[in-house]
């Protein structure tokens, strides 16, 4: 059985840093595409960034360019996502998504597999 298990959630300061981890046990050949995924309060779940196992391309939401940087390591089964110039908007739980596809890859719903999520908050 797949489970996805996110870490390094926290509270910064605007213009910040985090990076986050998503450890993958029991990953097949069906986890290729991973994704992270937000939510924030009274808001609807938003793409922020994709990768697949098989690929170095990454995938970005808006309000992920330019900011935010995916990468996985196959070795560890465990996707990232470095988080620079953070803004009080970025405020959400973050979640950690697999068993997707690269055809529907920015589609929560395609996603077969959810961590539980990790909270970050941005100060102003």
């Amino acid at each position: 059985q797949v489970q996805l298990k996110e870490s390094g959630g926290g509270l910064v300061q605007a213009g910040g840093s985090l990076r986050l981890s998503c450890l993958v046990s029991g990953r097949t050949f069906n986890t290729d595409a991973m994704g992270w995924f937000r939510q924030a309060p009274g808001k609807e779940r938003e793409f922020v960034a994709g990768i697949r196992w098989s690929s170095d391309s990454p995938y970005y939401g808006d309000s992920a360019k330019g900011r935010f940087t995916i990468a996985r390591d196959n070795a560890k089964n465990t996707i990232y996502l470095q988080m620079n110039t953070l803004k009080p908007e970025d405020t959400a739980v973050y979640y950690c998504a697999g068993g997707g596809n690269v055809e529907t890859l920015r589609i929560g719903e395609a996603y077969d597999y959810w961590g539980q999520g990790t909270q970050v908050t941005v100060s102003s």
